[in-house]
C-alpha cells in the first residue's frame, strides 16, 4: 500500500529533476548522437579544472573541520544547559542556515569587503580571501551541527555516563567510552551534511571568491552561462554528481546508525542550569562565539543598508520602489522581487508538502528483516535508494537543473518556459528534502498498532491518515512547511536561469545589484538582503515556538 505512495514523488523527481539533468549532460557529452566519453580526459587534464577540483574538496574539508571545532561546544551547551532566552537564541542560531547563500555572501561582504565595516575602521579587507569563504561557511552551517548533534546529545540519558563515573572512570574517560560512541553517528551525519553544503557552495564563493577562487558549482555556472561550454559543464556536473552520491550514501548509513544509539529520554529532563566556573565559562564562551560569528555579520548587513551617501537613512530602501533607480537589467522595481518571492515560495511550499509528505509516508514502511541468506530484501534496498534519491537536489548542481529546465521544458505538453510555475517547481525540489527529514522521524514514531486498530474498525486508508496520523504530525507538518518556505525563498542556483526579468526573486535581484558598480546598487543589495533576512528570521522564530522541546532531527 505504502509503496504506491512513492508514485507521485518518483514521477515528480523523474520529470523535474532527472530529466533536465540527464538532458543537459547528454547535450554536453554527445556529438552527432554518439557519446564522447573522451571529453572526461580532456577536461580533467586541464590545469585550471584540476585547481577547481582541488579547491572544492580542500575548502569543503576545511569548512567542515572548522565548523565542527566551533559548533560542537555550542551543541553541548544547547543540549545540557538550561538558561534564560535559550529558545530565542536557538532560533537566532538557525537563522543563518535558512538564509540564501547570496545574503550570507552579502553579509560578509558588508563586514570584510571593500567599503565594509573592517575596511572603514581598520583598513582590513578579506573579501577575496579564503578565510572569508571558510568563516561564511561556518556561519551558514553552525546550526546544522547544533541541531543534529545537540538534538541527540540532549536526549542521551546522562545516568549512563554517571554510572561509568561511579565505577571509577574519570570525567573524560566516561565521556569517551559512553557518550562519544553514541554521538559518533550524529557527528558523522552532521559532518557529511556540512561537507555536502560546502562542497556544492555557490552563492558564497561567487560573491566572496571573486575570480581567484571557484568551486565546482561556480565553475559549472561560468562554463554554462559565460562561455556556453556545455561539454566542460557536463563533465563537471557528472563529477559533482558522483561525489554527492557517495556523500549521501555515507550520510544514509550514519543516519541508520544514529537511530540505534543509546536509550533516549526527554530532552527537557537532561538540561540543567550551569554549575561551577567551568560550565559558566563554557556558556559565556559559546554566547560570545554566537555573537561574533553569527550575529555581528547580520547586524553589519543591516547597518550597511542604512548607511547612505549623506549619512544614515532609508535612501536605499526608498530607491527599491523605483525601477529607474535600479540596475538597468530590471524590468520592474527591485521591491517587486519581494512579492514575487513570497508568491513563488508559497506555491513551492504547497508542492514540497504534497511530494515530501507522500514520500515520508512511503518511507515509514516497516523495514523487512534480513532473510535466511543474510541478504537485505529487495524492497528494503529499494526504499533506502528512494530515501537517498530524495536528498539529491541538495547536492546536485542547481545550475544544471535550472539550465536543464530551459532546454527540456520547452515543448508541449510541458512547455513551461513562459509559465509562472517554472520557478516554484525548481524551488520545490530543494524544499522536498527538508519536508521529508522533518516529517519522517515523527511518522516513524506513530504506533502502527493505532493504524491497524482503526483499519480493523473499518476506517479507510484516508480516514486512518486523517484520524490517526494527522493529529500526531500536525506540528511537524507546520515546521516542514516553514522550512520549505524559507529555503524556497533563498533558492538561487536554478532560479537565476529561469526567473523572468519582469518577475525576479529576491536572491536574483540581490545578485544582479551586486554585479553592478555604484554605491546605489550596492546599498539596494544590502537593503534587499536585509528584507530577506527579516522574512526568514521571522519564519524561524515562528517555527521555534511550535517546535516540540524533545524533537531531535537533522534540521
Amino acid at each position: 500500500m505504502r509503496l504506491g505512495l512513492m508514485a507521485v514523488p518518483l514521477a515528480f523527481f523523474a520529470l523535474f529533476f532527472a530529466y533536465p539533468v540527464v538532458a543537459i549532460v547528454g547535450r554536453g557529452l554527445k556529438d552527432g548522437g554518439q557519446w564522447q566519453l573522451g571529453r572526461f580526459g580532456a577536461v580533467l587534464s586541464d590545469p585550471d579544472v584540476v585547481h577547481v577540483l582541488w579547491f572544492t574538496v580542500w575548502q569543503a574539508a576545511a569548512s567542515t573541520g572548522l565548523t565542527l571545532l566551533i559548533a560542537l561546544p555550542g551543541a553541548y551547551v544547547f543540549a545540557r544547559f538550561d538558561f534564560p532566552g535559550k529558545q530565542l537564541l536557538r532560533a537566532v542560531v538557525a537563522v543563518p542556515f535558512v538564509l540564501p547563500t547570496v545574503v550570507v555572501g552579502s553579509a560578509f561582504l558588508a563586514l570584510v569587503g571593500r567599503g565594509g565595516l573592517l575596511d572603514d575602521l581598520w583598513g582590513v579587507r578579506l573579501d577575496t580571501s579564503v578565510w572569508a569563504i571558510l568563516l561564511a561557511h561556518v556561519f551558514f552551517n553552525y546550526a546544522v551541527v547544533v541541531r543534529t548533534v545537540g538534538g541527540l546529545w540532549g536526549q542521551l540519558d546522562p545516568r549512563q555516563e554517571e554510572a561509568a563515573r561511579v565505577l571509577g572512570a574519570g570525567r573524560f574517560a566516561a565521556w569517551r567510552r559512553v557518550t562519544l560512541p553514541a554521538l559518533g553517528p550524529a557527528v558523522a551525519a552532521a559532518a557529511l551534511m556540512v561537507f555536502l553544503f560546502t562542497f556544492t557552495s555557490f552563492g558564497v564563493v561567487q560573491i566572496l571568491g571573486g575570480p581567484t577562487f571557484s568551486t565546482l558549482e561556480v565553475e559549472i555556472y561560468r562554463q554554462t552561462a559565460d562561455f556556453l561550454d556545455l561539454p566542460t559543464a557536463a563533465v563537471l556536473t557528472m563529477i559533482q554528481f558522483v561525489a554527492v552520491l557517495g556523500v549521501l550514501a555515507l550520510h544514509a548509513w550514519t543516519v541508520r546508525r544514529r537511530e540505534s544509539a543509546l536509550r533516549l529520554v526527554n530532552a527537557a529532563q537532561t538540561a540543567r542550569r550551569p554549575r561551577g566556573g567551568g560550565q559558566w565559562a563554557l556558556l559565556w564562551g559559546t554566547l560570545a562565539v554566537i555573537t561574533v560569528l553569527l550575529i555581528v555579520p547580520l547586524v553589519v548587513l543591516v547597518e550597511r543598508s542604512f548607511a547612505g551617501p549623506d549619512g544614515y537613512g532609508a535612501v536605499f530602501y526608498e530607491a527599491l520602489r523605483s525601477a529607474a533607480a535600479a540596475d538597468s537589467t530590471f524590468a520592474v522595481a527591485p521591491l517587486d522581487a519581494l512579492w514575487n518571492s513570497l508568491a513563488y515560495g508559497a506555491a513551492a511550499t504547497v508542492i514540497a508538502l504534497v511530494v515530501g509528505g507522500l514520500a515520508a509516508a512511503a518511507l515509514t514502511l516497516p523495514q523487512l528483516r534480513r532473510g535466511p541468506s543474510g541478504r537485505t530484501p529487495v524492497i528494503s534496498r529499494f526504499v533506502r535508494g528512494f530515501d537517498v534519491l530524495l536528498m539529491l537536489p541538495l547536492g546536485v548542481s542547481a545550475v544544471t537543473v535550472g539550465f536543464g529546465f530551459l532546454i527540456t521544458l520547452d515543448k508541449p505538453p510541458l512547455d513551461l518556459r513562459s509559465s509562472w510555475w517554472l520557478v516554484p517547481l525548481a524551488q520545490a525540489l530543494v524544499g522536498v528534502p527538508f519536508v521529508v527529514r522533518t516529517m519522517l522521524p515523527v511518522l516513524r514514531a506513530v504506533d502502527g498498532r493505532l493504524r491497524e486498530a482503526a483499519a480493523v474498525l473499518g476506517a479507510s486508508p484516508w480516514r486512518v491518515w486523517r484520524e490517526v496520523d494527522l493529529p500526531m504530525v500536525r506540528r511537524a507538518l507546520l515546521i516542514a512547511a516553514g522550512f520549505a518556505f524559507a529555503v524556497s525563498l533563498g533558492e538561487f542556483g536554478a532560479t537565476v536561469f529561469i526567473a523572468r526579468p519582469d518577475r525576479p526573486t529576491l536572491p536574483v535581484a540581490v545578485a544582479r545589484l551586486l554585479g553592478r558598480a555604484g554605491e546605489l546598487n550596492y546599498g539596494q543589495a544590502m537593503a534587499l538582503s536585509t528584507i530577506l533576512m527579516v522574512v526568514c528570521a521571522g519564519a524561524l522564530l515562528v517555527l521555534e515556538r511550535i517546535r516540540p522541546i524533545d524533537q531531535s532531527g537533522e534540521f
